[in-house]
C-alpha cells in the first residue's frame, strides 16, 4: 500500500479572472491527484459503504486542500433540485469571481457524484449510468436530465471499483450505453453511442484512472446546453 502524499499542480489563490471549466478542471485534477493517496492513509477506517466512503473521502480532499488547494473547500452532501442531494460538492474558500460570475462559500462551482462498482445488487448493476425507474436515478442520468449540477457545464463522478479492473469498467459501462443507444430512450433520457466513456490518463500503479463524456440534456422539456463529466476511478 502506498501511503504518500502525491504532488499536485493545481495549488494557489486567485480571487478573479478564472474560467468555470478551468477551475472545475484544476479541481477534478487535485481529486485524481489525491485519491491514491486517501485509499492508502493508514488512519483511514477500511469501510465498503458508499456513503462512508464518501464522507471519508470529502474530509480528506478538504483536509488535503488546506494546504495543497487553498481556494476550495469540499463539502459533503448539496441540495440539487427538488431536495435532491449530491455526495460531494466543491465550493470556493473565498469570494471569487468565475467567468462573470461571483461565487460565495455558499455556491459549488462543481458537484461531484459517487458510485460503487459493481453496484450493490443486480437490480441496480447498471446504475453508474440509469436507474431502474424515476424514483432511483442512475448516475449520469441525473446530470442528463438536470436532476444534478443543472446550472454546472462540468461535473464529475468518482467511481469506487470494490471487484474488477478499471478497464474492465470502461468497456462495461461503454458496453451499457451503447445498448441504451440502441433504443434511443430509456428512463426519460434519450442516449447516443457518442456519450461512451473516452480515456483520459490513469496510473496502472496507483490504480487510478480518468476517463471524460459528454451528454445532452433535457430539464423539464427544455434542451440545455452539453454537459461534461469527469469519471474519477480507484480500485479500492
Amino acid at each position: 500500500m502506498n501511503n504518500s502524499q502525491g504532488n499536485t499542480t493545481s495549488s494557489g489563490r486567485i480571487t478573479s479572472g478564472i474560467s468555470h471549466n478551468l477551475l472545475s478542471a484544476q479541481t477534478t485534477d487535485f481529486i485524481y491527484d489525491n485519491l491514491a493517496s486517501w485509499r492508502d492513509d493508514p488512519h483511514r477506517p477500511k469501510e465498503s459503504a458508499e456513503d462512508k466512503l464518501n464522507l471519508q473521502l470529502c474530509k480528506y480532499l478538504d483536509s488535503r486542500a488546506r494546504n495543497d488547494f487553498p481556494m476550495v473547500h469540499f463539502n459533503h452532501e448539496e441540495y440539487q433540485t427538488a431536495q435532491r442531494r449530491i455526495d460531494i460538492s466543491a465550493s470556493p474558500a473565498q469570494e471569487l469571481i468565475i467567468g462573470v460570475t461571483l461565487f460565495t462559500l455558499y455556491d459549488p462551482f462543481l458537484v461531484i457524484e459517487c458510485k460503487r462498482l459493481p453496484a450493490p445488487s443486480r437490480d441496480r448493476e447498471k446504475e453508474y449510468i440509469s436507474g431502474i425507474n424515476d424514483e432511483r436515478c442512475g448516475g449520469i442520468q441525473r446530470f442528463k436530465l438536470g436532476l444534478h449540477g443543472v446550472d454546472l457545464e462540468m461535473v464529475a463522478i468518482i467511481g469506487y471499483i470494490q471487484k474488477h479492473t478499471i478497464q474492465y469498467w470502461q468497456d462495461k459501462i461503454n458496453e451499457w450505453i451503447i445498448g441504451f443507444s440502441n433504443t434511443r430512450f430509456r428512463n426519460g433520457c434519450s442516449w447516443d453511442e457518442n456519450e461512451i466513456l473516452t480515456y483520459v490518463k490513469n496510473d496502472i500503479e496507483k490504480a487510478v484512472g480518468n476517463y471524460r463524456s459528454a451528454h445532452r440534456r433535457v430539464f423539464n422539456g427544455n434542451t440545455l446546453s452539453n454537459i461534461e463529466i469527469h469519471h474519477l476511478w480507484i480500485e479500492m
